[in-house]
């Protein structure tokens, strides 16, 4: 549903052989593939696609978290792992990222944001604060292109949890644990220019000019 909304063809497959049916008979871009499947794990999947030198991106998904798991997707050539729980605008920005790298010319077009002392670089997940850059997840920066689209401007966290998580009913404390996050990022120290402000009750305002 989130993959349509954001304007992607979607084939879903509902095993991991028909998984296989549909890259023999589709041409499939992008391959979303859960590692743990009813009629054997998604390695396999991923080891047929290899195999038959097919040229689809694969984004993993699975629950576990060791590191050795990774370490294996990688090397049978997955082109991102994530782990789960994960939020589905996460995802989608992922797809879009891989899509965009794999179609430098196509509809996904990289988008720079500029206000005074801050870059955002929404392909790459990066932001320039005064010249420095920092690596941000791509919750955060759906948050800081929100924000920065809309300075000066008061944001309510039902708004912005409909915008940035794609419903209405927000959790406050998951909010509140990404607007610190990027607080420590924008406002590293007491003297450091104040971008976010909360509005007790209502949300949050992004100052445009740090003050």
């Amino acid at each position: 549903m989130h993959l349509e909304q954001a304007e992607l063809q979607v084939i879903e497959a509902g095993s991991g052989r028909q998984a296989i049916q549909y890259l023999q008979e589709y041409a499939i871009e992008l391959v979303i593939l859960d590692l743990m499947m009813d009629d054997g794990n998604g390695f396999e999947v991923l080891q047929y696609l290899r195999d038959a030198n097919m040229e689809s991106l694969v984004i993993a998904l699975s629950a576990r978290r060791e590191v050795q798991d990774k370490i294996l997707t990688l090397g049978l050539g997955a082109d991102d792992y994530v782990t789960k729980p994960f939020s589905p605008v996460e995802l989608v920005a992922r797809v879009q990222a891989q899509l965009r790298r794999h179609r430098p010319h196509s509809s996904y077009p990289a988008k720079i944001l500029r206000l005074n002392k801050l870059v955002l670089d929404i392909e790459n997940y990066l932001l320039r604060n005064d010249g420095i850059s920092f690596s941000v997840t791509p919750v955060e920066c759906r948050l800081l292109e929100m924000f920065m689209q809309n300075p000066d401007r008061v944001l309510t966290k039902r708004e912005i949890y409909k915008q940035v998580w794609n419903h209405e009913n927000f959790d406050d404390n998951n909010l509140s644990v990404f607007i610190s996050k990027l607080r420590s990022i924008l406002e590293p120290t007491e003297d450091s220019p104040h971008y976010l402000h909360t509005i007790r009750g209502i949300g949050y305002r992004f100052s445009g000019d740090g003050q």
